[in-house]
């Protein structure tokens, strides 16, 4: 027996971050919008916890315990007094260090397969509090469609969407690390006063009337000219969406994967074709949003 589960990737549609904590961590307002790019993780039982991965970027993906999969089932057994001994396979389509949170996204997969193979009965909290402990962006992932992250984004409340949202995402040559991102936007800060990070009632507004235009006059990241910084070729790419139509750009969470809202499925089309052949980026991708949390397939 076998389970499988669909997990989304994210933009984030407001990425607002405060000065660093103590902790290392920085506080946030988050705004997270599931978009229809999926992985897809199985899980089997096995004679112990192995890891496989196929898909684009597979080779990035590393496949000991340190993976997120494998500290998702290693976390929930531990609670149930489970062995962890399972196969755990993901099928990559998110892009790897991509700013999509395709490795949070797997996390949660892993964590609900897991579940549902071991029938735990864990509760949507208890479920929501391991993702919590895995990283800042794995509950969202478990839970889909859009809502708003605070604290290090963990702690979300649900958003209304009041209609679909179109995407083209375009993805870089090479990937960009997280914590370098948090690292240079704490060296572009220093000295300064950083407010602290409160969403944008504009576009909370946006989103719940399903307005495209507004929603591009209200999306912002706090972390864009961090990661233009330390790779300063994604401004071509954000141009290159621009000139070709696009209501938004932006860089999608940490980047290097760079976002731009388009009015409808016809606009995302012309987009994709032009930043394609912009020499700008590696591939590009048409996604429509909010899309659903993680999700079993079958079993």
């Amino acid at each position: 027996m076998s389970v499988t589960v669909r997990v989304p990737a994210k933009v984030n549609v407001q990425l607002a971050v405060g000065a660093a904590r103590p902790d290392g961590f920085h506080d946030l307002a988050n705004v997270f919008l599931a978009v229809g790019l999926y992985d897809q993780v199985t899980v089997t039982p096995a004679d112990e916890l192995t890891v496989t991965c196929e898909g684009p970027g597979a080779d990035q993906v590393p496949l000991d315990r340190t993976n997120l999969v494998a500290r998702a089932a290693e976390a929930l057994a531990g609670r149930y007094g489970i062995d962890p001994a399972v196969h755990l396979h993901i099928a990559k389509d998110i892009p790897v260090a991509g700013g999509m949170a395709g490795g949070s996204a797997d996390g949660a997969g892993a964590l609900v397969a897991c579940d549902a193979l071991w029938g735990t009965g864990a509760s949507r909290e208890e479920l929501l509090d391991i993702c919590a402990e895995l990283g800042s962006d794995v509950p969202f992932s478990l839970v889909g469609g859009a809502a708003l992250g605070v604290g290090r984004g963990e702690k979300l409340t649900a958003l209304e969407v009041g209609g679909t949202f179109n995407w083209v995402f375009a993805m870089a040559e090479r990937g960009l690390s997280t914590p370098a991102v948090f690292r240079e936007f704490d060296r572009l800060g220093e000295g300064t006063d950083i407010p602290e990070p409160v969403a944008s009632q504009e576009l909370l507004d946006a989103l719940a009337k399903g307005d495209p235009d507004a929603l591009a006059a209200a999306v912002s990241n706090d972390l864009q000219p961090a990661a233009l910084s330390l790779f300063p070729q994604l401004a071509d790419t954000l141009a290159a969406g621009r000139a070709a139509g696009a209501l938004a750009a932006l860089v999608s969470g940490s980047g290097p994967t760079t976002a731009f809202l388009v009015r409808d499925r016809e606009s995302a089309t012309r987009v994709a074709a032009s930043l394609g052949s912009s020499g700008t980026c590696r591939t590009v991708r048409i996604a429509s949003a909010p899309a659903p949390g993680a999700t079993v397939l079958g079993r």
